[in-house]
């Protein structure tokens, strides 16, 4: 397979372009691809110096710029050097623009306004990692979702990607000779939400961590009739207290962390109540 260079321009932190490529990237498999990140394109001054870097490592180029005068000169550029270039968003503002009959407004970045959305997640991101493992549970009843597995099963990752959506998340392991706070088991603002995962992936997951703190990697944390007890006793606890469940087994933290946000939306659709 051919080695691609895939330019990535936009006029704003890039966040929503580099998501974008990733997803369509994750479609071929094994594909040897070189990315080249270039934010803040705010100035034809700025996209000149570009072109040169991209002209000595031609290939492929996503943007998303708003400014008509750059996007017209970065499309020249493109067309002389016979390099493709794709402006990722045009198609989805071209139907929302037909669809509510209201042309978009050409803001760099706008989507990453600093509006009361924007501090509402700073304010998440900080209260997921001051209640990461178990920490600080006298707040729990403050959170959004509180997440509860038992160790290595993605909780601490899953919690932050959460907390980047703008939700308040908590996290719990579930030790079988440490029982969680009594507190876990009366919450009734947040969603508590099990996750769990094959014994013999987490086996695997937890080897994988010794390893890379230069530990053994044979010991009763990865003993293989413990670790099934382990993963029973979350699942009896997770049952006995009515608590949906997410086995993270196939999922990756993204697929998980939908999953989860889809039994928030019902919940909180059921007024605090799961929906049938």
């Amino acid at each position: 397979m051919p080695q691609l260079h895939l330019h990535l321009l936009s006029d704003s932190t890039g966040e929503t372009l580099e998501m974008l490529a990733k997803a369509a990237l994750a479609q071929f498999e094994g594909a040897d691809v070189i990315r080249h990140f270039w934010p803040m394109v705010r100035s034809q001054q700025h996209l000149d110096r570009i072109m040169a870097e991209i002209a000595s490592n031609p290939g492929l180029v996503f943007y998303t710029l708003v400014n008509a005068d750059t996007r017209r000169r970065l499309e020249e550029h493109c067309r002389s050097l016979s390099l493709p270039v794709v402006s990722v968003l045009d198609a989805a503002v071209d139907a929302l623009e037909a669809s509510l009959g209201q042309h978009p407004k050409a803001r760099p970045g706008r989507q990453h306004a600093m509006d009361a959305a924007y501090f509402a997640r700073v304010d998440a991101i900080q209260f997921t990692i001051a209640h990461d493992d178990g920490v600080n549970w006298e707040n729990w009843e403050e959170a959004d979702i509180v997440l509860a597995g038992v160790s290595r099963s993605s909780k601490t990752p899953t919690s932050i990607y959460l907390a980047n959506r703008g939700y308040k998340v908590a996290n719990i392991p579930i030790v079988v000779e440490s029982p969680p706070p009594s507190s876990l088991f009366g919450l009734k603002h947040p969603l508590v939400v099990g996750l769990t995962t094959a014994p013999e992936r987490l086996i695997q997951v937890r080897r994988n961590r010794l390893l890379s703190l230069g530990q053994a990697p044979e010991t009763a944390y990865v003993e293989e009739d413990r670790v099934a007890k382990e993963v029973q006793y979350a699942r009896r606890m997770f049952a006995d207290n009515d608590w949906p469940v997410i086995d993270v087994t196939r999922r990756s933290i993204e697929e998980a962390a939908a999953a989860i946000i889809n039994l928030y939306s019902e919940f909180r659709g059921g007024r605090g109540q799961m929906n049938p």
